[in-house]
């Protein structure tokens, strides 16, 4: 919008010039000024359209008992769209297009969303880039459960909820359903859970397993040793869906599309209630903390969802033989090549240098021939590397596959030719026995020949 207003600061002395000139001639240059500002509004309404999220919602009153959370989203940048999700007006796509980057799913109990979104559409959406956030809770309805399946999270039966009897909070009234979890809990990624603090989080919802054959699930927030999910107000008749550590409060998913989607087995873990409610477990002698983690936490995943954080981007590739500043139309075996690539971060809408001691660079035919650490020089990195001594086309890559970070690849097509007959030595030093034996024998003949056709036998005397 400030680009829009100092356009129409611009315009404003430009319209008043156009004046003073002839009828024919001014006419035409107001249409091309005209023309020039609906460009520029097309333009500011394109660059406005980033960040713009829909949030679905089982009523509207949600809204308001989580202000603080979708307020810290306004604040960032971020265009929320409020609706109930079986308005009948809802669409994801719009002649081939997504009409919004991220999708936030606060609404568990829906049972058939509105409009023209579905279950397919949301995974064509996560197909297609988008990020989504979904909380849940014990209401959990069919549409949710059947997400987390196409996600590679299970949700447990309607009604059901995390058990604790031994994590509790001090305000549980009698269910022992409203869990205090550990900080050592979580995952351990910083890009994902934010900076590591000792402050508990506040959970009451249902409980989720990962589908043991999905490498792309996430365990986020796992429950204690002694949690379970199961009915509240039955008596344990059968196996739990899941036990101990195999409860998964939060779960998330990064695609190999690079598309993030966390799920989120409370709803009530981003109200305000929540975010401003002190914790003390139920034991005798506990610590009791004014503040949670709940903020900090749904803080970080925001902002790792909707990819504020450990998002990397390629920058310029350069490779040449040391020595050189260009790269040949093709390489000699064995030359000595200097290689360096750019790798950015964003952080708060800036491209900065990533800062990572661990990113590797392979030459590879088949297989990789070369394996070899980057190190970092100024806001690049670069490494020198010999040159196999075998002849083909190979490929410079980079592969940076880490927990919490978008997938970076980068890939350089080059060709390794053999030596030419010009670069071959003339004398090998290896093979100098070989050398003086080929000459002995020569010399030896000769001499031998000498003798044999000069020596004269003695005839012999009767």
């Amino acid at each position: 919008m400030a680009a829009l207003s100092a356009a129409s600061q611009r315009l404003g002395p430009a319209l008043c010039r156009i004046k003073n000139v002839k009828a024919p001639r001014r006419r035409l240059l107001l249409d091309n000024t005209m023309l020039l500002f609906m460009c520029l509004v097309t333009m500011v309404q394109a660059a406005s359209a980033d960040g713009k999220t829909l949030v679905l919602l089982d009523n509207l009153n949600t809204r308001d008992t989580h202000s603080i959370f979708f307020r810290s989203l306004a604040d960032r940048g971020f265009d929320l769209s409020f609706k109930t999700a079986d308005d009948p007006s809802l669409s994801l796509i719009k002649y081939g297009q997504f009409l919004y980057d991220h999708l936030v799913i606060f609404a568990p109990s829906v049972e058939d969303f509105g409009g023209n979104i579905n279950v397919e559409t949301i995974t064509s959406f996560i197909d297609g880039g988008g990020n989504v956030l979904v909380a849940a809770s014990s209401d959990i309805g069919d549409p949710l459960r059947e997400l987390g399946s196409e996600c590679g999270i299970e949700f447990d039966e309607e009604k059901t909820a995390v058990i604790d009897h031994h994590n509790y909070d001090i305000s549980d009234p009698g269910e022992h359903t409203l869990i205090v979890a550990d900080p050592e809990n979580l995952l351990k990624a910083p890009t994902i859970v934010g900076k590591p603090n000792n402050k508990p989080v506040l959970f009451k919802g249902v409980g989720m397993v990962a589908d043991p054959e999905n490498p792309l699930v996430l365990d986020i927030l796992t429950g204690s040793s002694t949690s379970y999910s199961y009915f509240p107000d039955r008596p344990v008749s059968q196996y739990p869906h899941a036990v101990g550590k195999n409860t998964l409060l939060i779960a998330g998913l990064q695609a190999r599309n690079n598309a993030r989607v966390v799920f989120s087995g409370s709803l009530d873990f981003f109200s305000d209630a929540y975010f401003n409610s002190a914790v003390q477990k139920a034991r005798p002698g506990s610590q009791r903390f004014e503040e949670n983690g709940n903020m900090d936490l749904a803080e970080a995943l925001s902002r790792w969802v909707f990819k504020d954080a450990g998002v990397l981007r390629v920058g310029a590739v350069t490779h040449h033989p040391v020595g050189e500043t260009s790269p040949p139309a093709a390489y000699t075996i064995t030359d000595l090549v200097e290689y360096s690539i750019v790798i950015e971060m964003l952080v708060e809408g800036r491209w900065v240098p990533f800062d990572g001691d661990d990113i590797q660079l392979e030459f590879v035919r088949i297989d990789p021939f070369v394996r070899t650490y980057l190190r970092k020089n100024g806001g690049r990195y670069s490494v020198q590397v010999k040159l196999p001594d075998v002849y083909g086309v190979f490929q410079f890559k980079v592969d940076y596959n880490r927990l919490g970070y978008t997938h970076l690849y980068s890939s350089t097509q080059v060709s390794v030719r053999p030596l030419q007959h010009t670069q071959y030595e003339r004398f090998i030093p290896s093979a100098f026995p070989y050398y003086a034996s080929a000459f002995s024998m020569m010399a030896g003949l000769f001499i031998f020949s000498i003798v044999f056709l000069h020596m004269k036998e003695k005839e012999k005397s009767d």
